[in-house]
């Protein structure tokens, strides 16, 4: 029989931790600090599962070597038990949320317990607690009443913005804010009713309000996030999810994306982790060009970050979401273009972008032309353009970005090639450097930055960019 009584020695020695508070960090200490933090589990009925322990223990593991280095370790917990989930589960039981949630964090608190982590327990927070929620509902406030100053590189009150439009109007601030602001002066400013005027302020606020496509389950009454969908349902409940247009809250986050870029070469992270910041932050330097539509008032703007690249357009892809596709497809294609709009709204942007085997795509009939050579351009839709991200249309060069080239092979586009002594016969060509540009006019034999630089020149020349 074996001599080691776990049961008894961990009970023990749980009883001795909790009562002498042995893992709670002082604030005031001459110790270096250290701050080991895990992503707070939502308390659902079910109690903890294997996923649970397997991140705690890795954190737990590193917060009692750095204790053991001589480090204040703060390593709090708490639980993530405000929202959809605990609103579900209390319609599925039908209890009040308060009390499933609070037997909920009882029972996870007691399984918790029992593994033994070094917590630190007078930190727990509960994020459906007011005196939590407070917090996010201040942060909301600080930023609805903020603008950004692009001058001075940070976010300013609203009322200095005021100020600013009531002496000179709006002619010379650089700020973070809506495409297609109106311009005006300090006497138009104090001729405009209070709506007007707080129209105005909206279209700056770091919080604003905005048609945006989301997610949206019906049944369940809410907006669901990429990660709370899985094959065109809802994760919780398996319902049906379409994409929608719908106005609410956003944050005008992109005014930081330089400072969050340049904050990334200050930190010690891995290269790969800081790549994966990068790409989040998603800020990109190119040319914004406008397609005028054939026969049409409309025009199409994209953004490029190869204008270089322009003469090698030989389609045009626009989300099936985008406000435009309605107004200029064709009655002949009208049906097809309907159908294939339906069948997109079932699936999540993260479905979309990830499925790069299955190419999908209908003409919409229309034809914008070539800024330069006149030509027209097919526009179609697809889903791998999304109405969130820039414009919601893409000017595709299939010589230079592979899902363009597949695009055009599925569906028999021309695939004109403009870059000097290149095989494209296989494949795309993605490389910047090392080659000059071809068939292209007056960006004939030069490299990538040359090009770029006349490209964005001659189109600001002739009012398309």
């Amino acid at each position: 029989m074996s001599k080691y009584h776990f049961n008894e020695i961990e009970k023990k020695w749980q009883q001795f931790w909790a009562k002498k508070q042995t893992f709670q960090a002082k604030n005031e200490s001459s110790l270096p600090k250290y701050y080991v933090l895990d992503m707070f589990p939502y308390p659902s009925g079910a109690g903890l599962h294997v996923g649970h322990p397997l991140g705690y223990i890795a954190s737990d593991i590193y917060a009692r070597y750095k204790r053991h280095k001589g480090f204040n370790v703060l390593h709090p917990q708490g639980y993530d038990s405000f929202g959809l989930p605990a609103e579900q589960y209390a319609i599925q039981t039908g209890q009040h949320p308060r009390k499933t949630t609070q037997e909920n964090i009882a029972r996870y608190r007691e399984q918790l317990d029992r593994l033994g982590f070094s917590f630190d327990w007078s930190r727990e927070v509960r994020t459906s607690n007011p005196d939590y929620y407070k917090w996010t509902q201040f942060i909301f406030i600080q930023l609805f009443e903020s603008w950004y100053d692009k001058t001075a590189d940070k976010a300013k009150p609203i009322s200095e913005l005021r100020e600013i439009f009531a002496s000179e109007g709006n002619g010379k601030v650089q700020a973070a804010c809506d495409e297609g602001v109106i311009a005006f002066n300090a006497e138009d400013w104090k001729g405009y009713s209070a709506e007007k005027q707080q129209q105005l302020l909206l279209q700056y606020r770091l919080t604003y309000l905005a048609e945006t496509e989301v997610n949206w389950c019906p049944e369940l009454g809410t907006v669901l996030a990429n990660d709370e969908i899985v094959n065109g349902m809802s994760e919780r409940g398996g319902y049906p999810v379409v994409r929608k247009k719908m106005k609410q809250w956003s944050m005008r986050i992109s005014a930081y994306a330089q400072r969050l870029l340049d904050g990334l070469e200050h930190i010690d992270w891995p290269q790969p982790l800081k790549d994966s910041q990068t790409n989040w932050i998603g800020r990109s330097k190119g040319a914004t060009v406008s397609f005028k539509v054939e026969h049409s008032e409309e025009v199409i703007p994209v953004f490029t970050t190869r204008p270089d690249t322009i003469f090698g357009v030989s389609f045009m892809t626009l989300a099936p979401e985008h406000e435009l596709v309605q107004k200029i497809t064709t009655p002949a294609q009208q049906a097809e273009v309907d159908t294939y709009i339906a069948q997109t709204a079932k699936r999540s942007e993260r479905d979309r972008m990830a499925d790069v085997k299955n190419i999908t795509g209908v003409f919409t009939g229309a034809y914008a032309i070539h800024p330069f050579s006149k030509k027209q351009v097919p526009i179609w839709i697809g889903d791998y353009v999304l109405a969130g991200y820039g414009t919601g249309a893409v000017m595709a060069v299939p010589c230079g970005d592979q899902r363009d080239y597949d695009f055009a092979k599925h569906f028999d586009i021309p695939i004109p090639n403009i870059f000097k002594d290149v095989d494209i016969s296989e494949r795309a060509y993605v490389e910047k450097d090392h080659t000059l540009i071809t068939n292209s006019d007056f960006l004939n034999d030069l490299p990538y930055s040359k090009a770029t630089a006349m490209a964005i020149a001659r189109l600001e020349e002739i009012g398309a960019g």
